[in-house]
């Protein structure tokens, strides 16, 4: 069971103090503004070094103070081997330090693969509907919770990207055949590794979407930036489209320009769909990102599921939590009212949450 305890200090509204987490599911029950997003929030930030909820640490910190953190004891699970361990997080005067059993974490990857969460909360809607980027950005962030060369190979990407871009902007433009060629090796490799987990993924979506929603033809479609393959067609490519780059001062095309479409037997869905069915997109997609993960690494992850079942009507809601995948641990939070005592197993852990505080309910069994 991968969180055995959480323990938080100065960090958004949540007391001081260490929660038990040792239980296959745990549930947090109250109104909206307490502090259950915040638990989910600090489980996540210990598992990735990084909000789910904002790109700045400082907003994290309980108003009024200079400095947070957290403690996790949990079980670390890499390498084919399992071990108890402790992650220690603190966040003062803009600086972050991250520790694993006394060792310094340098790179938040390290921490990736020790404990994959998969988390659903109301923002996924972005995926159906958002922009671009947003759909980029699920499939970065499905490849790199068990590709950890494919975290390396996006940062270097990036890097180049920036420095062909500053070239671009000032105007100077006697480095751009070498940028070039670094920037299509690594280009191309984040476009083969893309295609290679979408046709899979796929798959996996595609059926989950009609099990609970009942309509088939659902899937994903990848339109690389990037039509050629090879790498001197490309360079080629991007010779030609040299001036438009230069008028428009930054890269126009590469994978930070693929895009990523929901379809229904070819056809666009997103502009004819319900309201309801594109919720339902974002609920599977990260249901087939957890399947997808642990098909591809043999591990079950932990889920994180933020408010999210409360958006769907009863009938799909049932489909949904039937259909959810195996996993380590689940965490949910639900406000009053919703049918949670539906959901309990018999060693469900359940919090009432008010104020930043936390107390077992008489609904937990045990």
């Amino acid at each position: 069971m991968p969180f055995y305890s959480l323990s938080t200090f100065n960090f958004r509204n949540l007391k001081d103090g260490a929660i038990d987490l040792l239980a296959k599911e745990v549930f947090f029950t109250g109104e909206n503004g307490q502090g259950k997003s915040n638990l989910l929030e600090a489980l996540y930030f210990s598992a990735y070094g990084s909000s789910f909820r904002t790109h700045n640490d400082a907003e994290l910190l309980r108003r009024g103070n200079e400095a947070a953190g957290m403690s996790v004891r949990a079980m670390y699970k890499g390498g084919g081997e399992e071990a108890s361990h402790t992650t220690f997080i603190t966040m003062e005067n803009g600086r972050k330090k991250i520790e694993r059993d006394g060792k310094s974490i340098k790179d938040r990857k390290e921490l990736i693969y020790a404990m994959p969460c998969v988390l659903y909360n109301h923002d996924d809607l972005d995926f159906a509907e958002g922009s671009p980027e947003r759909r980029r950005f699920f499939i970065d962030q499905t490849l790199s919770m068990y590709d950890l060369l494919y975290i390396d190979i996006m940062r270097k990407f990036r890097r180049i990207l920036k420095s062909r871009n500053l070239c671009l902007k000032e105007k100077n433009y006697s480095l751009l055949d070498t940028y070039d060629v670094q920037l299509v090796q690594e280009g191309l490799e984040i476009q083969r590794r893309r295609k290679t987990a979408l046709f899979k993924f796929n798959q996996i979506f595609g059926r989950l979407y009609e099990q609970v929603s009942g309509l088939d033809g659902v899937g994903i479609s990848y339109l690389p930036s990037w039509k050629a393959e090879g790498v001197e067609q490309v360079l080629a490519h991007l010779k030609e489209r040299r001036a438009v780059d230069q008028t428009m001062g930054t890269t126009m095309s590469g994978p930070h320009r693929d895009r990523i479409a929901f379809v229904r037997n070819g056809a666009p869905f997103v502009p004819v769909a319900s309201m309801g069915q594109r919720r339902l997109i974002a609920l599977v997609l990260r249901t087939a990102q957890a399947v997808y993960f642990t098909e591809e690494t043999r591990r079950k992850p932990v889920l994180l599921m933020d408010d999210v079942l409360l958006e769907l009507d009863s009938s799909k809601r049932e489909k949904m939590t039937a259909l959810l995948p195996d996993y380590d641990q689940l965490f949910c939070t639900f406000l009053p009212g919703e049918p949670w005592e539906r959901y309990i197993h018999k060693e469900t852990k359940v919090y009432e949450i008010s104020g930043g505080c936390w107390n077992e309910s008489a609904a937990s069994r045990g």
